[in-house]
């Protein structure tokens, strides 16, 4: 190890969240349709919003000892940029009711008082912004303008990406990506350490786990606990950066009961075992952002990655330490 090279983490736990709906809407409705519908219709007219639980979350992981990052979502409104076809379009619909805007009193102040604790703040781009440079370029911007200053990076709404999304985040100034992975399967399906698809300083962190790959721990809490152990036991015999995304929605024990013991015993059996545990951009700066560039003078690749090769690359491009 030379002197510039930083200390071995050995294997890593990084916490994520995804602030897709902080607000509870039209879902409602839907969970009423469903099952106990005096609870959800009750919720629709509450003061107190039961997805809002920045401050759960918090008191939480400050309780641990230990930060996240929050990813936050800026979809654009259909009434401001959607077409005729776009507004027939029924998932459009529920992208378009689902937002919330950044620049919001209520939102903004989460974002300040997030990061003035020590989380991250990083971008979710849109649904559509995997391949719109200029949509992601918007939403980093006026990101940055609520937190007054750059990020770091972040992960791509429901996991989207397009041909050239790593190339767009990279020449943006991004220094990571968070969104190769699954919502229905969990595991090191991209290999056991970030890789670089450019050979350069940018990173993409695979995800490892999302809630809701496990079995409802509501009903079945050891068998989702197992689960987790289990990659847990893996992470740790192979020294692996493990990456955990958890909704904050899920924090809400009235509608996901389970959830949050769950996410805790997580964290907590990674710190028993000696695991760094945190948020991803904090790991990218103590362990990953000295590393040497392998690019040409001008900032272009030498190869011709691609956002596809790279992702299926990843189990054989992770990082040397």
């Amino acid at each position: 190890m030379t002197a510039t090279e930083p200390s071995e983490p050995g294997f890593a736990v990084c916490l994520t969240h995804d602030v897709d709906r902080p607000y509870k809407t039209y879902q409602g409705l839907y969970y009423a349709a469903k099952s106990n519908p005096g609870y959800h219709l009750r919720t629709l007219l509450r003061r107190e919003n039961p997805y809002w639980q920045f401050e759960e979350v918090m008191a939480l992981e400050r309780d641990l000892g230990v930060r996240s990052s929050f990813y936050f979502l800026n979809e654009p409104s259909l009434l401001e940029t959607g077409s005729l076809s776009d507004w027939l379009e029924p998932k459009n619909w529920v992208e378009h009711l689902g937002r919330y805007d950044l620049d919001s009193e209520s939102v903004a102040a989460a974002v300040r008082a997030l990061d003035d604790g020590g989380w991250e703040v990083g971008i979710h781009g849109s649904f559509r912004s995997c391949d719109d440079f200029d949509r992601l370029r918007t939403e980093k911007r006026e990101l940055e303008a609520v937190l007054g200053h750059e990020i770091v990076g972040g992960r791509q709404h429901h996991l989207k990406l397009g041909r050239n999304t790593w190339r767009y985040h990279r020449e943006l100034g991004l220094k990571y990506d968070a969104s190769p992975g699954s919502s229905s399967e969990n595991g090191f399906q991209h290999g056991y350490q970030p890789f670089h698809p450019f050979d350069d300083d940018f990173v993409v962190f695979p995800l490892t786990l999302m809630e809701v790959s496990l079995p409802d721990p509501g009903s079945a809490f050891d068998e989702a606990w197992a689960e987790c152990e289990r990659l847990l036991d893996e992470a740790e015999a192979n020294d692996a950066v493990m990456t955990v995304l958890w909704h904050p929605r899920y924090f809400n024990e009235d509608e996901f009961p389970g959830y949050r013991r769950l996410y805790r015993r997580i964290i907590e059996r990674a710190l028993d075992r000696g695991a760094w545990v945190g948020p991803l951009g904090d790991y990218y700066r103590e362990f990953l952002a000295e590393r040497d560039s392998g690019d040409d003078s001008d900032g272009r690749t030498t190869d011709s990655a691609t956002t596809d090769g790279a992702t299926a690359a990843g189990a054989n491009h992770s990082l040397s330490r």
